[in-house]
Parts: C-alpha cells; sequence; structure tokens
C-alpha cells in the first residue's frame, strides 16, 4: 500500500492538471475569504472544489442541496457542474459569511441557478417536499447536526442520487478515541449510522479531511 504525505506543492501539482483551474472568480472568492482570519481553514481547497465539479457533472445533477456554505466556493463548484436549468439550494445560517458567497456568485454568473436559505439547515430540510428528486447533497456544516440533516435528506434523493459528507475523517482523529471533542464524537456517530444504512452505497475517501460518497440504491 502507498502513502505519502499530501504536501502544498503535491495539490498544486494535482490542481494544475484538472480540467477547472482557479480562475479570477475563484481568486478573489478566496482572497475574500483569507481576510476573516482563521475560519478561512473552512473553505475546501481547489482539488475538492474540482471534484464538486466533476460529481456534479458525472451524476448529471438537476437538483442539489448543500448544507454549510461559508463563503461560497463549494456551491459555485457544484453550481457550475449542473446541467442547464438545474438548481442549487444553500442552507447556512450566516448573514456575513454568505454575503461574500453572493458576490461570488454574481461575478460567476451563477446566481440564477443558487438559492439561499438564511435559516437552520434541519428546519429548511424538514420544509422541503418529500418527493425523492434530489440529484446530488453536499454536507459541510456543523457535525452534530450530520445525523438529523442525513436523515432528512437521504428519503430525499433519488435512486442513482449521491450524499457526500465531508470532514469524516477529522484529521484522522476519528480514529483516536482519546479525543473526544464534541466533533469528533458526533462525527464517529455519523460515520457509523451511514455505514449501517442499507439504503446506501458508501465509500469513505480519505482524501481532503475525509470524504463520505454514498449512492442512493
Amino acid at each position: 500500500m502507498r502513502n505519502f504525505s499530501i504536501t502544498a506543492a503535491v495539490r498544486d501539482y494535482a490542481v494544475d492538471r484538472g480540467s477547472w483551474l482557479p480562475d479570477d472568480v475563484i481568486r478573489q472568492l478566496h482572497k475574500e475569504t483569507e481576510e476573516l482570519g482563521s475560519v478561512a481553514g473552512m473553505q475546501i481547497g481547489d482539488d475538492q472544489g474540482q471534484f464538486l465539479t466533476m460529481m456534479a457533472r458525472l451524476v448529471q445533477a438537476r437538483r442539489s442541496v448543500e448544507v454549510g456554505t461559508f463563503t461560497g466556493y463549494s456551491s459555485l463548484c457544484i453550481a457550475r457542474g449542473l446541467v442547464d436549468g438545474g438548481s442549487l439550494l444553500c442552507c447556512d445560517v450566516s448573514e456575513e459569511w454568505t454575503a461574500i458567497a453572493k458576490r461570488a456568485w454574481e461575478r460567476a454568473g451563477l446566481s440564477d441557478r443558487i438559492q439561499l436559505r438564511l435559516d437552520p439547515a434541519i428546519k429548511t430540510l424538514r420544509s422541503l417536499p418529500t418527493d425523492a428528486d434530489i440529484d446530488l447533497v453536499f454536507i459541510d456544516a456543523d457535525k452534530p447536526g450530520y445525523i438529523s440533516y442525513w436523515d432528512e435528506l437521504v428519503p430525499r434523493v433519488r435512486q442513482g442520487g449521491v450524499l457526500l459528507a465531508d470532514n469524516v475523517l477529522w484529521s484522522g482523529d476519528i480514529v483516536d478515541d482519546n479525543v473526544d471533542d464534541p466533533n469528533a464524537v458526533a462525527l464517529r456517530a455519523f460515520n457509523d449510522r451511514v455505514a449501517a444504512d442499507d439504503r446506501v452505497e458508501v465509500v469513505v475517501l480519505p482524501a481532503f479531511d475525509g470524504l463520505t460518497i454514498a449512492r442512493k440504491r
């Protein structure tokens, strides 16, 4: 088995050989996010952004849902991969951070396909129609809420649709029982719940900060 450290240089090399490279819109979004200080670390990397665009294209996503939008990079990447006429519903509670997102969506010409709901995500999800017509889901929000979001979203995803959940390996701390902070505990419970869910096929990708990829049966 081959393992190596993913350095910034390795990540840049990979991104540079992807089909969708960071452009002026993304560079400006990165700049505005970095100006927020330490919370900027919540933004996904360019490699994961490319992955989200590719995943949206692979499932030919028409209807998508994102839980946890922050400053809008992941939503921008998903929206770019949607089919013509596709839509993305973004769930977040921060007007400050999503104001940055809205500016980026506007610059990218994607505002017409992204809807933002500023409310607790669980409230938004419970208000959605129960029809199983969602093609793609990306969960990247408060970790203690993951199970509740999962429970609301799985029944609403179509057969063959995909659910993604970020940070599921929690910098490797997920396997260290001595780490018992609320986020690690919540993620362990979530991972166990997903692994036992016979409604989906699951792969946990040890990339980024750990990414669950689940396909609805």
